[in-house]
């Protein structure tokens, strides 16, 4: 078997404790939902607001807007979970979004939107990728013009997580000339918003319960307040600044997933029989299954390295970047590689490992496509 998450000083009683809860509530409340949530293409809100009731949302959110003011690792333990049920990243989004208005909000907008979107009555998305740019955002053309007290927004976005069901969107828009300083976040109510819509729900390879959208701005009119910090020309600064949480956020479950298709894999093959014998007892069998659990004990070791070093305030950019590409590249291989393992059933959906594997090719996709990865450690390589 597989070492239990490989203990590291950061597991500690209480989140253990925590996991555990966490686990129970999805096997018993999420889990025997999920079949129907994908063929609706989305998971309702209320469902999100009955696990905020559980303190599972944004558990690292400060005592004073309905968090538990716990630590990063409290939301990478619920995103490490909701993996292993097969429950897409909707919830890493809403936390990502969330900490832009915690970290770079004012009172006012902290006090406005924080308590809500902690307790799951809003549900958050961001909008930065366009039609005409994906991991570009200097490019991004989508414009917010100021005409008195409010910005009128102009332009399209796509791809984006939650935005469906989201009651908020944490929006990348152009408020200045070319280039990142003409970049902001501007904080958008979606409900009843005039000019606002959500123009298309995409049809994914995998990630069936993730509803994944296009959203069109029309003349849209958004109070001046709702300017993220107050002050225009900041958005790039403000996205970059968050970017070693967020990988995290792709790459613990991308570990996950790892763990789950080696320990699906080794069931399956010591049960199926072939030629007369367990599949796993076939040698190529074996040795496949023991280079997937090196990749899983390897990968599974950076990751904790890496939240450690969060936790401490330590983890530099090139490292989350990093762990971002590598354990989503080794992610889609060891999968791949366990699929081949199933045979026939492996590309029937009725089976876990094939859900896993069209959930998993986004992986190397979104957060920043892994070749941006790659380019962002070779210029950090460059200056040392």
């Amino acid at each position: 078997m597989l070492p239990n998450l490989l203990r590291h000083p950061w597991m500690d009683e209480d989140i253990e404790a925590f996991r555990e809860q966490v686990r129970r509530y999805i096997e018993g409340e999420l889990a025997p939902q999920l079949d129907g949530w994908r063929r609706q293409g989305y998971i309702p809100q209320k469902v999100w607001a009955q696990f905020a009731e559980m303190g599972y949302l944004l558990p690292e959110m400060p005592e004073v807007f309905g968090g538990a003011g716990a630590n990063l690792a409290y939301q990478l333990v619920v995103q490490d979970e909701l993996t292993k049920a097969e429950i897409p990243a909707i919830t890493a989004v809403h936390s990502i979004a969330t900490h832009y208005i915690l970290d770079y909000g004012t009172p006012e907008q902290k006090q406005r939107w924080l308590p809500k979107l902690v307790s799951g009555e809003m549900i958050a998305g961001i909008a930065m990728s366009e039609p005409g740019c994906g991991s570009d955002l200097q490019a991004i053309s989508t414009k917010a013009r100021l005409e008195g007290d409010h910005y009128v927004i102009n332009g399209a976005k796509t791809f984006i997580t939650n935005g469906y069901v989201a009651g908020l969107i944490v929006l990348a828009s152009r408020t200045g000339d070319k280039g990142s300083r003409g970049i902001s976040l501007i904080v958008l109510e979606t409900e009843n918003l005039p000019g606002y819509s959500v123009s298309k729900r995409l049809e994914k390879l995998g990630q069936h319960a993730s509803d994944t959208a296009e959203l069109a701005f029309d003349n849209v009119r958004v109070p001046a307040h709702h300017l993220l910090g107050g002050e225009a020309g900041h958005g790039f600064k403000q996205l970059m600044s968050q970017l070693p949480y967020e990988r995290m956020l792709i790459a613990v479950p991308a570990v996950a997933a790892i763990e789950r298709a080696v320990a699906l894999t080794v069931e399956y093959t010591q049960q199926r029989k072939a030629f007369g014998q367990a599949l796993y007892e076939l040698q190529n069998t074996r040795f496949k299954l023991a280079e997937c659990a090196t990749t899983a004990h390897i990968a599974r070791s950076f990751v904790n390295d890496c939240i450690q070093r969060l936790l401490n305030g330590e983890l530099d950019d090139s490292a989350a970047y990093m762990a971002k590409w590598w354990c989503t590249e080794q992610q889609c291989k060891v999968i791949d590689e366990c699929l081949q393992l199933f045979g026939g059933y492996g590309y029937v959906t009725e089976y876990p490992i094939a859900r896993m594997y069209a959930d998993a090719r986004v992986q190397r996709i979104y957060g920043g496509a892994n070749e941006i990865m790659k380019e962002l450690v070779a210029r950090k390589l460059g200056q040392a």
